[in-house]
Parts: structure tokens; C-alpha cells; sequence
């Protein structure tokens, strides 16, 4: 019965595209061009930039009169409103419990706001757990973490897969533990040669799929 330590960001949930629908509609209501959502995902970094840093970028650029303080909450909760858990996702995630995969969320982030996400989509409906860095006291790729995940769901770390889009946060923490892992790639190509990904696979159904076929 294999534990399955699964990122929350762009792999079990759609931030990226979410973040893409809200862009350019808050580019269409500033009045800014299109052509600029490459330059604004660019510095969304798949959200790595700090939302303070990112609300003074667009602010700068487009010379905003607005407080930074709303264009942050702007920034919070407008990428949330078009969030989705795809529900291919859901019922690959049903079908990997029902083989006897135990998946568990672990994932960096403010408690509230990440625990809200997950019961919001729904998510939790499909998951036996989740730890969250800020509860926990500890961040990925930190192997405690992961120790804190099989915990919450009283199961042992060794034999267990993480899967994720992060290779320094994912896979470098599976790597840090000795355990297997799967990479979804989102079209990049591997480039870190200090460690590697057991499968590289597209999403996180091919994921589930692979980690499947490999029991």
C-alpha cells in the first residue's frame, strides 16, 4: 500500500492556468495590451515571486494609483476565482485509492490559504491528508516534512513515491530521502545533474499511472 507524497501547486491543482485566466482579464481592465501576459507570468515565476515584490512590478510598470495593499489581495484572491480541480484528476485520484495508493498533500505555503484551496475544489475529498509548511514548521524539500506526512496518515516514509513540478522542492527532496519519485515535466527538460527524477512524465494522471504500473 504505497504513501504517495503529491504537490499541491501545479500538479494536484491547476495554479499556473489559473493565474493565466486571471491575468489576462486584469490586464483587460487596466487597459494594458495583451502582448504583456507573456511579461507578467514571467514575473509570476509559477508564483515563486513574493506578492509584495509582484504587486510593486505591476504597479511600476503600469503606474497604478491604486495601494499596494489592494492590488496584493487582488493578486491573493483573484487567481482563486478561477481555480477548478479537474475532475479527470479527482477520479485518477480515486482509482490509484481504490489500488491501494494512500496519496497525501505536502505542500509550502500559509496554512489558511492552502488548507482553504484544498477543501474548496474539493480536493480533500480525494486525499487522505495534508501537511502544509507553515503548520508544520518546516518546508519542502526539508525531509521532515515528508516524515510529518506519513505520520498524519500513520504509515512508514521508506517504499513511499513523491510526485511534483518542482525539481528543487519535489525531487530534490525525494532525492535528499532515497526515494522514488515523479517529475511532471509541463514541457521543461530536466537540467539539475546533482539528482534525478525516477519518471518524467506530462500530469499528474500519467503520474498516478506510472507509479501504478510500477508496483
Amino acid at each position: 500500500m504505497p504513501l504517495v507524497l503529491m504537490a499541491l501547486d501545479d500538479t494536484l491543482l491547476d495554479r499556473s492556468g489559473a493565474f493565466r485566466l486571471w491575468a489576462k482579464g486584469f490586464l483587460d481592465e487596466i487597459g494594458a495590451p495583451q502582448d504583456d501576459l507573456d511579461w507578467l507570468l514571467s514575473v509570476d515565476a509559477d508564483g515563486l515571486t513574493a506578492r509584495w515584490d509582484l504587486a510593486d512590478l505591476i504597479r511600476d510598470r503600469y503606474r497604478l494609483n491604486i495601494p499596494s495593499i489592494d492590488l496584493l489581495e487582488e493578486l491573493h484572491e483573484g487567481p482563486l476565482t478561477f481555480e477548478r480541480l479537474d475532475p479527470m484528476v479527482g477520479c485518477a485520484l480515486q482509482i490509484a485509492a481504490d489500488a491501494g495508493l494512500v496519496p497525501v498533500v505536502v505542500t509550502n505555503g500559509q496554512t489558511d490559504r492552502q488548507d482553504s484551496r484544498i477543501r474548496r475544489t474539493g480536493l480533500d475529498r480525494y486525499v487522505a491528508d495534508w501537511v502544509i509548511s507553515e503548520q508544520a514548521g518546516v518546508s519542502k524539500p526539508n525531509p521532515r516534512i515528508f516524515a510529518l506526512a506519513a505520520q498524519k496518515v500513520r504509515m512508514r516514509l521508506g517504499g513511499a513515491w513523491v510526485v511534483g513540478d518542482s525539481p528543487e522542492a519535489d525531487i530534490g527532496g525525494a532525492a535528499a530521502m532515497g526515494l522514488p519519485s515523479v517529475w511532471l515535466h509541463r514541457g521543461r527538460d530536466w537540467t539539475d545533474n546533482r539528482f534525478a527524477p525516477t519518471r518524467a512524465v506530462g500530469n499528474v494522471i500519467q503520474g498516478l499511472s506510472a507509479i501504478m504500473a510500477a508496483q
